[in-house]
């Protein structure tokens, strides 16, 4: 369950970054709402999940969960680059989270 709460956490992660780009500069309201909305959550989940896993793989798989959503939404959304050293850097963050996960068991 506790995992199950860590990707909740990552994909609020990716919402609140994403969130970043639309508020522009805190500048509109509701995007910004959602944003710190989207922020405090994903904190709160991760608090939640490091009572059963490991500080260090939780911190890990939350930030490798956010920081590969937020580049993949990025190319999708904002039209940035998909330089093939880019993408085999987002595949080599998807093992390592792969990786955490399987030797924490």
């Amino acid at each position: 369950m506790h995992w199950l709460i860590l990707v909740l956490a990552g994909l609020l992660e990716i919402g609140w970054a994403i969130g970043l780009k639309y508020t522009e500069g805190f500048t509109k309201l509701w995007p910004t709402v959602g944003t710190v909305l989207s922020l405090v959550a994903s904190f709160l989940l991760l608090g939640v999940a490091m009572r059963a896993l490991p500080v260090g793989t939780a911190y890990a798989v939350w930030v490798g969960i956010g920081a590969v959503g937020t580049a993949i939404l990025g190319i999708v959304l904002f039209n940035e680059s998909t330089e093939i050293l880019k993408l085999v850097s987002l595949g080599l963050i998807c093992a390592g989270i792969v990786g955490l996960k399987l030797a924490h068991g």
